[in-house]
C-alpha cells in the first residue's frame, strides 16, 4: 500500500505551511485583540488582509473538488494544517458552514441559485449559516425536525426556530439554508425540504446569540433564530420537494473529512505544546518530561494521532474510490473517534500545562471546546456507533 501523499499535494502542503508560519501562527496575539475591540461581529480587518493574500497565492477554495482539483484524500492534510490554528480556514475560505453550504449550492444549485448565492461565497464575499437544528427536538434525528414549509401560491411560507446556527451572528451572513417540512405525510424520509432564505427577509429574527462553554465564538458565533411567517419564491428550493433529508445526507461526507482532520491538526499541535511546555518546566528536580506518566501521555498521543489520521485518510479514499454512501461507515467511524482522540490530547497537554493550559495565554482551551462540541455538533458518539454497529452486523448475519 502507498501511504504517500500526491505530489500536488505535497506542493501545496509547503506552500500553505509556509503561509502559516509567515502570516497565521505570528498574528494569533492580533486577532483576539481585534475581536475583543469594537463591534465583536464585524469583519475582523485581519481577516479580510490574509484572505486577500491567500487567494493571491491560490490557496483559496480548496475544499472544492470541482474548483481545486483535489480529491477528499488530498485535501485531508490540507485541512489538518488549516485545524492548528481555530480560525485559520477562513483565511483560505475553507471554513464551516460555508464549505457543506457551497458543496450544496454546487451539488444541487440551480443555475440563477449558483450566481445568486455561490459565487459570492465562492468569493469570500459573504458568509452562510445553515438552519436545521430545532431546540424543541432531539435534532441529531433530522426525522424528528418540525419546522413547515407551506406552499402558497408560487412562494413557500417558512414557519419554525432553529438554534446553532453557526455563523449566523457574523455581519456578513446573507443566506440560511433552511430545513422544514413540506410534507408531514410524506414517507418519513421524504417529508423534509431546504430552502434558500436571505438573512434580511421579513419574518428572519435572530433571537440570541449562544455561548459555548462560555465562549461566543465572535465574530461568526451560534445563533437562535427564528423564521416567522417568512415568505420566499418556490424557486427558492433545493432540488425539489421532499429532497432534503437526502440533501442533509450529501452534505455530512466531505464535511466530516475536514472536521476531523481539522481535529488531527489540533491533536498535532497540543502535542507539539505540550512536549515543548514539558521541557521548560521543572518540579520535584526534574523537567514534568522526564516524569514518567508525561512520557506515556507523550507516546499514547502519537499512537492515538497516528491511529486516527490513517481512519480518516482511508474514509476520505473510500469516498473518492466508491463514493459518499458506500463510505458511509467510514465516515461514521471517523465521527466517533477523532473528537474523542483530539479530546484526550488536548486535555492532557492542559494538565502539562497546569494553570496555564486553561487561560487565554495558550490556544488549549479553546482546543477543547472545539474538540468536545463537535462529539455533538456531528451528531452524538452513540449516534455514530449505532450506525457502524448497525452496518456490521447486517453483514455478519448475512454471512451466517
Amino acid at each position: 500500500m502507498d501511504f504517500d501523499y500526491s505530489a500536488k499535494t505535497a506542493e501545496l502542503q509547503k506552500r500553505l505551511a509556509a503561509f502559516m508560519d509567515e502570516s497565521v501562527y505570528p498574528n494569533e496575539p492580533r486577532y483576539h485583540e481585534e475581536v475583543n475591540s469594537g463591534d465583536r461581529w464585524e469583519p475582523l480587518a485581519l481577516i479580510e488582509e490574509l484572505k486577500s493574500e491567500a487567494r493571491k497565492q491560490g490557496l483559496w477554495n480548496l475544499f472544492l473538488p470541482d474548483v481545486s482539483g483535489l480529491s477528499n484524500l488530498e485535501y485531508a492534510p490540507l485541512a489538518e494544517m488549516m485545524g492548528r490554528v481555530t480560525w485559520a480556514s477562513e483565511v483560505f475560505n475553507c471554513s464551516a458552514p460555508d464549505t457543506g453550504n457551497m458543496e450544496i449550492l454546487h451539488l444541487y444549485g440551480t443555475d440563477e441559485q449558483k450566481r445568486e448565492w455561490l459565487e459570492p461565497l465562492l468569493a469570500g464575499d459573504i458568509r452562510s449559516c445553515f438552519a436545521m437544528t430545532e431546540p424543541d427536538v432531539a435534532s441529531s434525528d433530522a426525522t424528528n425536525i418540525q419546522a413547515s414549509i407551506l406552499a402558497e401560491g408560487d412562494e413557500y411560507v417558512i414557519n419554525g426556530r432553529k438554534w446553532w446556527s453557526t455563523g449566523a451572528g457574523d455581519a456578513r451572513c446573507r443566506l440560511a439554508i433552511f430545513m422544514g417540512k413540506t410534507d408531514p405525510q410524506a414517507a418519513k424520509h421524504l417529508q423534509q425540504s431546504m430552502v434558500l432564505v436571505p438573512m434580511d427577509a421579513d419574518g428572519v429574527r435572530v433571537e440570541r446569540l449562544l455561548n459555548v462553554f462560555g465562549y461566543d465564538d465572535a465574530p461568526n458565533g451560534h445563533a437562535e433564530v427564528s423564521f416567522i411567517n417568512v415568505r420566499v419564491p418556490k424557486s427558492s428550493i433545493l432540488l425539489g420537494e421532499g429532497r432534503g433529508f437526502e440533501i442533509a445526507q450529501g452534505r455530512l461526507g466531505p464535511g466530516r473529512v475536514h472536521h476531523c482532520m481539522r481535529l488531527i491538526g489540533v491533536a498535532e499541535r497540543s502535542l507539539e505544546l505540550m512536549i515543548k511546555r514539558s521541557a521548560a518546566r521543572v518540579a520535584f528536580g526534574k523537567p514534568i518530561i522526564e516524569q514518567g506518566v508525561v512520557r506515556q501521555w507523550i507516546a499514547e498521543a502519537r499512537c492515538a494521532i497516528d491511529q486516527a489520521r490513517l481512519l480518516v485518510l482511508n474514509a476520505a479514499w473510500k469516498m473518492d474510490t466508491a463514493g459518499n454512501k458506500a463510505a458511509r461507515k467510514e465516515i461514521a467511524m471517523i465521527k466517533a473517534v477523532v473528537p474523542g482522540m483530539a479530546l484526550d490530547v488536548v486535555d492532557r497537554a492542559i494538565q502539562a500545562h497546569g494553570g496555564g493550559g486553561v487561560s487565554q495565554d495558550h490556544p488549549l482551551a479553546a482546543f477543547w471546546i472545539y474538540a468536545r462540541s463537535l462529539r455533538l455538533a456531528d451528531g452524538p458518539d452513540e449516534v455514530h456507533l449505532e450506525s457502524i454497529a448497525k452496518m456490521e452486523t447486517a453483514g455478519s448475519l448475512r454471512k451466517q
